[in-house]
């Protein structure tokens, strides 16, 4: 890939397909430091999308692009010095402090063998300090709450220097306090980013862009206002929506039918 490591990537995605019906086609162009956050109840294809655009999973049909490159027709550590994943659920027993984690990033970016470059241990002292680690440096990482070890998540991503950072779910498990904490530093990376959320509150102010999902298809994508609707939330996660403002709701369940209406 041709971009210097950390300039912001464009992403398309071509028809991309996975499984047999888990995933429908899904075309999408989202441009260079754009967010975009993937909606959809549980087992709408969010984390099946997300895995083909790290390169977890091939497609079955399409092709994921990142500036205009075909991820995976490209070797791993090509894709890794652009593509960084922050996935739900990390491990909590790694005998690591954080400061080691965080420098696991840089690992695309070193020959084999080679230790840590002055520019790899400036960029990891970065990016502690950018998500505001710098006290948990030497701190085991099993040691942390959910928020901080998603933070150190975050944090190893941004040492990476990647063009694209896809998240799933980085809200989950979290207060509502470290839920907007994470989603506010994610934003202000400066980078190309995909995030899968659940909870459709959380979108304003965080994404440009929304990608909806409802069994495996995509019902709508593009500007946050224009596909935030009532409508559109009915249709993907069968609730009532009520505005309470710009791409803010109160939910409730459709009213039952009658027995009459059963019979």
């Amino acid at each position: 890939m041709s971009c210097p490591p950390g300039t912001p990537a464009d992403l398309t995605l071509d028809g991309v397909s996975w499984g047999d019906g888990i995933l429908h086609p899904v075309s999408l162009q989202l441009g260079a430091g754009r967010v975009l956050a993937v909606l959809g109840a549980n087992g709408a294809g969010k984390s099946t999308l997300l895995r083909l655009i790290y390169r977890y999973n091939r497609p079955q049909t399409g092709r994921v692009l990142v500036d205009g490159e075909d991820v995976h027709r490209l070797p791993a550590r090509a894709v890794a010095q652009r593509v960084a994943a922050v996935l739900q659920e990390q491990p909590t027993d790694f005998a690591l402090t954080v400061a080691e984690i965080v420098a696991l990033g840089r690992a695309p970016h070193r020959r084999a063998l080679a230790g840590p470059s002055a520019r790899d241990l400036h960029l990891v002292e970065h990016a502690l300090e950018r998500l505001s680690l710098r006290d948990f440096a030497q701190r085991s990482f099993g040691t942390l709450s959910g928020g901080e070890r998603q933070r150190v998540m975050v944090a190893r991503a941004l040492a990476q220097e990647p063009g694209l950072i896809v998240l799933d779910e980085p809200t989950n498990h979290l207060d509502i306090r470290h839920q907007l904490e994470v989603l506010r530093l994610v934003r202000g990376l400066g980078v190309t980013v995909v995030a899968s959320l659940h909870d459709l509150n959380l979108v304003q102010g965080f994404a440009d862009d929304l990608l909806v999902l409802a069994g495996g298809r995509a019902l709508a994508c593009g500007p946050v206002s224009d596909v935030l609707t009532p409508d559109l939330i009915a249709r993907a996660f069968g609730v009532v929506a009520i505005p309470r403002g710009p791409a803010r709701f109160d939910f409730s369940l459709p009213e039952p039918l009658s027995q009459e209406h059963i019979a």
